[in-house]
């Protein structure tokens, strides 16, 4: 109403709307979808003029704030900040508004280490309370209780999974169903596994799995914050004895097929997480087929799999993929002379004189550039220059000095990679010089060689080796 009014009042000005993000922390602009909103009618020209309380209301990180601002300010369109009686069209300068965000910054860091700590005393004397609670429960004046018609759902799973069903097919028996998951969204391995390894449904909690960093952003708490658990603290759906019972199996099955925390089935076969869908970019899955006569292993797309309508790429055999790479192998056997060797010899040959010369230079301008910035704030110091002028040089030169330091970081990796490549050839022609034709699939000399494989049909795929060639073969089944 305030504003609404305020705006009217003024006889120069039309009012255009409110907008504003209820109940919704500012430290985030992606967050703020009204925010988002007024940027996106600025854009489209329905806007020229944006009035604000403040600044901590306009946005709590400065980063975002000068962002907007400069944004803004490219497409002619100023704020007035009324708390700081700050018009950004009348500003000269940026510093006072850079000045007043990160205040308004430290504000909001302030008001989360503050809701932290009584968040961390409420865990350790177990009176948090859990406000979204996982599938199976429902939060009550503040208390989990059982949801019971979820609850069942929770026990089959326990059940099916002792019973010697995976994740997947836990999930697809429920999507069959039509049981909704807690967003009423499509079940998959990963939301099965989850609920199997969550200690609420024996009634226990560990508090603090998540915490926030100083910048705003959720982490798995991986041994950085103290972590408290407690028994007994809401009903169970499942008795700890059948917990650790399905711990035990999912456990037992990870060791069976080498599943490690973060780098899930990368070891278990050699062709794992290198098959490479050449028209969608997702990784080939194992799989056994069975035909009238026989079995095999062939290697599916996992976007086919699980949405055919997404990828129409199909499945390629395993013996097939073995043979091209044998084929592969023996054409550098057979050629290496006129492939690879003068392949290494032209890298060996790229002149890295002209690249350390240009890497030396920018380091010179860098050099001048921070000498510059150094007199520029003795002489703010000393009050020889007006604050508009300090910021615009400043700024001007912190622009200058992120584009040299890019340029370097650029030569450098060029110079690094070449290097690599090189090393990566000259492996390869000893390696073929004095091998023999290639008569079986060799897992440690495709690991040792080969970076990944994509498919370009049930017919083609292209080896990417190492050293950065790209080498295709034709498949025969």
């Amino acid at each position: 109403m305030h504003y609404e009014s305020y705006i009217k009042g003024n006889p120069d000005w039309e009012f255009c709307g409110l907008y504003y993000d209820e109940g919704i922390t500012g430290t985030k602009k992606e967050k703020r979808t009204e925010l988002l909103r007024l940027i996106s009618d600025c854009e489209n020209g329905k806007i020229d003029f944006i009035v604000t309380k403040s600044i901590s209301r306009f946005a709590r990180n400065t980063m975002d704030c000068l962002e907007l601002v400069r944004k803004l300010v490219d497409l002619g369109i100023y704020i007035y900040f009324e708390k700081e009686n700050l018009n950004t069209g009348d500003m000269e300068s940026e510093l006072m508004l850079s000045i007043l965000s990160s205040l308004a910054e430290s504000e909001s860091v302030s008001i989360s280490e503050n809701n932290k700590w009584s968040a961390q005393r409420r865990f350790q004397n177990g009176t948090f309370k859990v406000s979204y609670p996982p599938y199976g429960y429902e939060n009550i004046d503040g208390n989990m209780v059982i949801n019971e018609e979820q609850a069942e759902v929770v026990r089959w799973m326990f059940s099916e999974t002792l019973a010697g069903k995976g994740c997947y097919r836990i999930a697809a028996a429920l999507n069959e169903k039509g049981v909704p998951t807690k967003k009423n969204g499509r079940w998959t391995a990963s939301t099965v596994r989850g609920i199997l390894k969550n200690e609420k449904y024996t009634g226990d909690i560990l508090f603090q799995k998540t915490y926030t960093d100083s910048q705003f952003n959720r982490h798995t708490n991986r041994g950085e914050k103290d972590m408290y658990y407690m028994e007994s603290h809401h009903p169970a759906i499942v008795s700890r004895e059948t917990f650790e019972a399905v711990a035990a199996v999912i456990g037992q099955r990870g060791k069976e097929k080498s599943v490690t925390q973060g780098n899930k089935y990368q070891n278990r076969y050699p062709f794992s997480g290198k098959i490479i869908c050449g028209e969608c970019g997702s990784s080939f899955k194992r799989r056994i087929h069975y035909s009238t006569h026989q079995k095999y292993i062939a290697w599916c797309c996992s976007k086919h799999i699980e949405h055919i309508e997404d990828c129409s790429m199909q499945f390629i055999r395993q013996d097939a993929v073995e043979a091209a790479f044998m084929t592969m192998m023996n054409k550098l056997a057979y050629a290496h002379r006129r492939i690879l060797q003068p392949l290494r010899d032209a890298l060996r040959r790229v002149d890295d004189t002209e690249g350390f010369r240009r890497i030396e230079e920018l380091e010179n301008r860098i050099d001048a550039v921070l000498e510059r910035e150094q007199v520029l704030s003795n002489l703010m110091a000393k009050g020889y220059l007006e604050p508009a002028l300090y910021s615009s040089e400043k700024n001007e030169l912190a622009r200058e000095l992120e584009e040299l330091k890019v340029r370097k970081d650029a030569i450098i990796r060029s110079l690094n990679s070449s290097m690599a490549n090189a090393d990566a050839v000259n492996e390869l022609l000893k390696f073929t010089a004095r091998a023999e034709m290639v008569t079986a699939f060799d897992e440690e000399v495709f690991g040792r060689f080969v970076e990944k494989i994509e498919v370009y049909s049930r017919s083609e795929v292209g080896f990417v080796l190492k050293c950065g060639l790209t080498l295709k073969e034709r498949l025969v089944e």
